[in-house]
């Protein structure tokens, strides 16, 4: 007989941000985030204590996948930045960070959460209409007529990811194989509404990095000895293709619940077999020159396709249907019945191809809107994190394609938009505050507490000890080594700030970050010559870091406005 327990009351806890516990696993996560952010951000280790596999990272997208939490606020916060990362791919740390500095900041005002929340979501307002503004002065255009500006953000977020372990003319040539990559998914005669093509990173781990390459078509992996069974074929014009989706091994399908009858002294396997061999001959008459199958082939198709020229490849697997059906043109055929004639697609060429130790199945389509990224590194660690850090560079460039802008990066945004907050709430607090209850006191607490929240994600660049300087004219982030005299003309030490867009030989006044200075208006509206000024700038995705500050904005009230906490504990 089973013991029954009796039911455990739920726990309940009031004004969880109070709790010097819940404080001090905040500010453990915040110190875990802010630790992984920037080119010099620390790698961290992830490993189960059960065992399993050791994920090396430093990308928001791979930590919180490994990480645990338990904690219900924490477990607000990460699903939070998960699912802005889901949509988005990139700055994820950038939201988790800003969203601990804002709870951090907050709570130390001491103001009502209604009161935070509110103004919270006016200096929100404020930021997101600055930054979508023509005068904006952290924005540039994004020209496609020009590979330039598409290159540095391609280039930022490689730098951004140390355990991929690049150098600097692996970061070049991975940056131009990302961007060739991704600008042969677009379609040639692209009109108003742009349906993208397709990506396939296919793994070479143990080569060198600057072995990589990408390719149109699609690469299918299969053995030496298989490929030395495949007859070439020699035709003009273009080959006629089938892709099957569902087995063509012979196998009999589960009936699950039902039941099959047989007519006595009828074999199943050989009906089967006589179906697929029918199915066989009508690929011949039908002139198909390529058979693809996701699943296994019978043998005795195989043989007879074989005899009549045609290629058969089996095992294909399911990641790669929709990239060969968008291949190929093809309607894969899900059963062993007749096939329409709308069914069959086509390919350009086919040919075989050696990388490293492995071998490859090269399609060449029609369009090449389907193209496979080739790619290399040392080891498995280095790659897995160059794979990730590939794929959030491609979805970029396509977030890219619909709000064509970047936002300069490297702290400067940040600082930048700091300035701007202060210099708005102590010259136009009427503006912003309106007919909400609060008062102008209040907004200039809350706003030094937004802005310092700012400047502290911004700080969290530097990871050695340096100083960091924000210049009197522009607001940009500037960065000291440790080991600098502490009286120094400041131009002598700083060569460009951290977006690479100005340098410090202009007449400039300079200001410890996050210490005590009159607002002042940082200069907006960039000059057109800025988007061509230099080939190395340190640039973000406009989409993706807008949702990030919105995301931060809203899980941080979304935190500060909880009152009880309650836990099942049965």
């Amino acid at each position: 007989m089973t013991r029954l327990e009796a039911k455990k009351p739920s726990l309940c806890k009031s004004e969880p941000l109070t709790s010097e516990r819940v404080k001090a696993t905040l500010s453990v996560w915040k110190g875990i985030v802010s630790s992984c952010y920037g080119p010099s951000g620390r790698l961290k280790q992830l490993h189960n204590g059960l065992g399993g596999c050791v994920c090396t990272t430093s990308q928001s997208s791979a930590l919180l996948r490994h990480l645990s939490v338990t904690h219900p606020i924490l477990k607000i916060l990460t699903t939070s930045v998960q699912n802005h990362v889901s949509c988005f791919s990139d700055c994820g740390l950038f939201t988790a960070i800003l969203c601990c500095n804002l709870i951090e900041n907050v709570q130390r005002i001491g103001l009502t959460p209604t009161t935070v929340i509110k103004l919270n979501k006016h200096l929100l307002r404020l930021c997101t209409n600055y930054l979508k503004s023509e005068a904006c002065g952290c924005r540039l255009p994004v020209d496609f007529g020009s590979t330039q500006i598409l290159l540095c953000l391609v280039r930022s977020i490689l730098t951004s990811k140390p355990a991929s372990m690049l150098t600097r003319k692996e970061i070049d040539h991975i940056s131009a194989l990302v961007l060739k990559a991704f600008l042969l998914t677009i379609p040639e005669n692209a009109g108003d509404h742009v349906i993208l093509g397709k990506s396939i990173i296919v793994p070479l781990k143990g080569q060198r990095v600057i072995d990589s390459t990408v390719l149109p078509g699609i690469l299918i992996e299969m053995s030496e000895v298989q490929l030395m069974k495949l007859l070439p074929i020699k035709k003009s014009g273009a080959l006629k293709v089938a892709l099957f989706c569902t087995t063509l091994s012979g196998d009999l399908s589960d009936p699950g619940e039902g039941t099959v009858v047989v007519s006595c002294g009828v074999s199943l396997e050989n009906a089967v077999l006589d179906q697929l061999l029918h199915l066989g001959r009508q690929l011949i008459s039908d002139h198909v020159d390529l058979v693809l199958c996701q699943k296994v082939i019978h043998p005795s198709l195989k043989q007879l396709l074989s005899v009549h020229r045609i290629i058969a490849i089996d095992r294909i697997g399911v990641a790669l249907m929709e990239p060969l059906s968008k291949v190929t043109g093809t309607q894969p055929i899900g059963s062993l019945g007749s096939i329409s004639p709308s069914s069959y697609g086509s390919v350009k060429d086919l040919c075989t191809a050696k990388f490293g130790s492995k071998h490859f199945f090269h399609l060449i389509p029609n369009e090449a809107t389907i193209c496979s990224l080739l790619l290399c590194n040392r080891n498995d660690t280095a790659w897995d994190e160059l794979k990730l850090t590939c794929q959030t560079a491609l979805h970029v460039l396509q977030l890219t394609i619909k709000e064509p802008w970047v936002l300069l990066g490297g702290g400067c945004t940040e600082t930048h938009l700091a300035a701007y907050i202060r210099h708005k709430t102590h010259n136009e607090p009427e503006s912003i505050l309106k007919d909400d209850g609060c008062t102008q006191t209040e907004l200039h607490l809350i706003a030094e507490a937004f802005c310092s929240a700012l400047e502290s994600l911004a700080a969290s660049l530097e990871h050695d000890g340096g100083e960091i300087l924000t210049d009197m004219k522009y607001g940009h982030f500037w960065s000291v080594q440790a080991d600098s005299p502490s009286v120094v003309n400041w131009p002598d030490l700083l060569s460009r700030c951290g977006c690479g867009l100005y340098n410090s030989r202009e007449e400039l006044g300079w200001s410890f970050l996050r210490s005590t200075c009159r607002p002042f208006t940082p200069q907006t509206c960039l000059p057109h010559e800025a988007a061509g000024s230099g080939s190395n700038l340190t640039v973000d995705c406009l989409t993706a870091k807008l949702s990030g500050l919105e995301v931060a904005v809203e899980t941080a009230n979304l935190i500060l406005d909880l009152s009880y906490v309650i836990e099942d504990k049965n």
